[in-house]
């Protein structure tokens, strides 16, 4: 068996899923159901194309099966998650380091929503709204249904989510007027963070930032921070130095009128 394969598989008669895969692919009926309930099996049908993870599902003459294994990523275990509020309709969650925020076609068993969905009580279906790099800790904002999903993505469009993130970073910041404004275009889009606070540490060559952001361009802070000679400590993809450390980032607060209450929330990360 290949340690990396894609198999795709027309249905040729109704049958369960689990018997369609146990007669085309070379895994143990144990092997399959993880691979379903990882997230690495997807079903192609009249009504479209999703991950299907019950293996009795019945599946009809025509239907798709896609398959993705890795055995690196099935072998792989998601660290755990902390959760910090149970809104019903949305929760709040600590995401650690090592955790993605989504899933792709080989599999989302490591990701924050999946986590939500297996640990929640009572268990709910899980929508991601925004994102956090994989290296970075902190909130996270999970909905419960589609169209809370949904009103949240309108309060991130239109920037009425307050966010605000922790950054340790190599070399001593200390010849700049706060609040500091950066704004350039990463990816031929605007990218705005503002600098709200410094914590200087001479001994240790680090400063500890505050930062807002504006926009939620793909890795914002830490190419900011880097193009301005102060790389996050930890952080190989941005130049620094220090890489013995995790990424030094954590998304510390979040603020907002909450879309299903119409009141005034805010949370925050508690201090490491």
């Amino acid at each position: 068996m290949k340690n990396k394969f894609e198999k795709h598989i027309v249905c040729e008669s109704e049958q369960i899923i689990l018997d369609c895969l146990n007669e085309n692919i070379e895994l143990s009926k144990q092997q399959l159901k993880k691979l379903m309930q990882n997230g690495a099996v997807w079903l192609e049908n009249s009504i479209g194309i999703h991950r299907v993870r019950r293996a009795k599902k019945n599946i009809n003459r025509g239907d798709q099966l896609h398959i993705y294994y890795d055995s690196e990523i099935q072998a792989s275990h998601p660290p755990p998650a902390t959760l910090i509020a149970d809104e019903g309709d949305y929760s709040i969650w600590d995401k650690p380091c090592g955790m993605y925020s989504q899933g792709t076609k080989w599999g989302d068993h490591c990701t924050i929503y999946r986590w939500a969905e297996q640990h929640l009580l009572p268990q709910r279906p899980a929508f991601i709204v925004h994102r956090l790099d994989k290296a970075a800790n902190g909130l996270i904002i999970i909905a419960h249904k589609k169209n809370i999903a949904a009103k949240f993505s309108r309060l991130f469009e239109k920037r009425q989510i307050y966010k605000k993130y922790k950054a340790v970073v190599e070399g001593v910041m200390s010849d700049i007027k706060l609040p500091y404004k950066i704004e350039n275009n990463l990816d031929n889009k605007t990218a705005i963070s503002e600098i709200i606070a410094l914590e200087i540490n001479n001994d240790e060559q680090c400063t500890t930032v505050c930062l807002t952001i504006k926009t939620g361009r793909k890795h914002q802070i830490r190419r900011h921070l880097s193009a301005m000679g102060f790389p996050i400590i930890g952080d190989r993809m941005y130049g620094a130095k220090n890489t013995e450390l995790d990424l030094q980032l954590s998304s510390v607060e979040l603020e907002f009128i909450c879309p299903v209450r119409l009141l005034q929330m805010k949370y925050n990360l508690a201090p490491q």
